[in-house]
């Protein structure tokens, strides 16, 4: 995207609760000229008196389509992501500018194991990389550790599930404050005994990609180097606020 990418008219086709506080929206957007896996979108809303709020959203999506997919978790003090989940519904109208971020992708390409890290919504630009990678019948090594309060609290479990019984792609969950009874390991959060055990490890040269909250991200980077891999093998991509 370049400073003068236009703002495009986007009609929302379809909203799906996820989780009790998150939700999927495909978006409709005429003029869209596709995106990479990993890409993110300013989305724009505008209020009857003009005042307007602009904030940016992984896309779940990827490829030539029209039709964008973002998925957003609300946050009580948030400006835009309330109304995204609360109160839209098919048939209205946003804006939208992208695609955006040329660091924070994969493609079929791109040589290598993978290993994927998400808390939260982070999962978002990481399963679209896994649905590239399924697309694509990729035989590079993909592993995923996703990290969420609860079941409850995932997005996507169940293609994550379906996407994990194929060749070359695996999940690893990690449960922080409420974990089921079939799982061995206790709550808690992503520490240096899970990256010891649920992921590819350092010998092996992987390209990591790490999305979720500020706090997430910088702590999990710290302890793949912790754990001997290279910091620019390690793409991060965090977020605050919406």
């Amino acid at each position: 995207m370049t400073p003068s990418s236009p703002w495009l008219l986007a009609r929302v086709v379809e909203t799906r609760q996820e989780t009790p506080h998150g939700r999927v929206l495909r978006l409709r957007v005429d003029g869209w000229p596709g995106n990479i896996a990993g890409q993110h979108v300013d989305v724009r809303l505008t209020a009857e008196d003009g005042y307007q709020a602009v904030r940016s959203y992984s896309l779940a999506s990827s490829g030539e389509s029209d039709v964008l997919e973002l998925a957003v978790d609300e946050l009580p003090d948030g400006e835009v992501s309330p109304y995204l989940v609360e109160d839209v519904r098919p048939d209205d109208e946003l804006e939208v500018r992208g695609p955006i971020g040329a660091y924070f992708v994969w493609t079929p390409d791109h040589p290598g194991p993978v290993q994927l890290i998400a808390g939260g919504s982070g999962i978002v630009p990481l399963v679209a990389m896994a649905r590239v990678h399924a697309d694509a019948a990729s035989r590079v090594p993909m592993r995923m550790l996703y990290s969420v309060r609860s079941p409850d609290d995932a997005f996507y479990a169940e293609e994550l599930t379906r996407l994990a019984g194929g060749e070359g792609f695996t999940v690893d969950w990690a449960y922080t404050r409420s974990a089921p009874v079939s799982v061995a390991r206790p709550a808690g959060r992503v520490d240096a005994t899970m990256i010891a055990a649920s992921t590819i490890p350092a010998n092996e040269s992987p390209s990591v990609f790490v999305c979720g909250p500020t706090g997430f991200v910088e702590a999990v980077a710290d302890l793949l180097v912790a754990a001997g891999h290279s910091p620019d093998r390690i793409r991060t991509e965090r977020f605050g606020g919406a």
